[in-house]
């Protein structure tokens, strides 16, 4: 059963960054991971069994614009429909904002694609990063 909880204590940090790891996304430690989260004006974390096993986070406005981050799922339970459900939860957490924003990682996009989001006509980046900056510009 998996429980949504709406907190990030302290002692959930290895466990946000075990999860993060999971994925291979390894330059997350636990102190750029609390940076993140507190900087964060939304956030919901899928608990199963009384741990951490996924996340999602957001930025916003509360009006006009949000753009979700990290909607991530320890690699143990993806394709259970916990990621599924932490978007569903972030969409209503930002239902007041007019356009929600989201980066999927590569290889992800059909998934959010089912959950409504749609490819922008005008959405431009800059990346610092090289590598980044050639997986995900045109």
């Amino acid at each position: 059963m998996v429980i949504l909880q709406y907190e990030m204590e302290e002692k959930d940090l290895p466990i946000i960054k075990e999860v993060y790891q999971s994925v291979g996304w390894m330059k997350h430690d636990e102190q750029i991971i609390k940076q993140v989260f507190d900087a964060s004006t939304h956030q919901v974390f899928a608990v199963v069994d009384g741990k951490i096993v996924g996340f999602a986070r957001a930025l916003s406005d509360g009006v006009f614009n949000a753009a979700i981050y990290d909607v991530v799922v320890h690699q143990a339970y993806q394709g259970t429909g916990i990621a599924r459900l932490l978007l569903e939860d972030m969409i209503a957490q930002l239902r007041e904002v007019s356009c929600i924003q989201l980066i999927a990682t590569t290889g992800n996009e059909p998934f959010y694609a089912k959950m409504g989001f749609r490819k922008l006509k005008t959405g431009m980046a800059i990346y610092k990063n090289q590598q980044l900056a050639q997986e995900y510009l045109d």
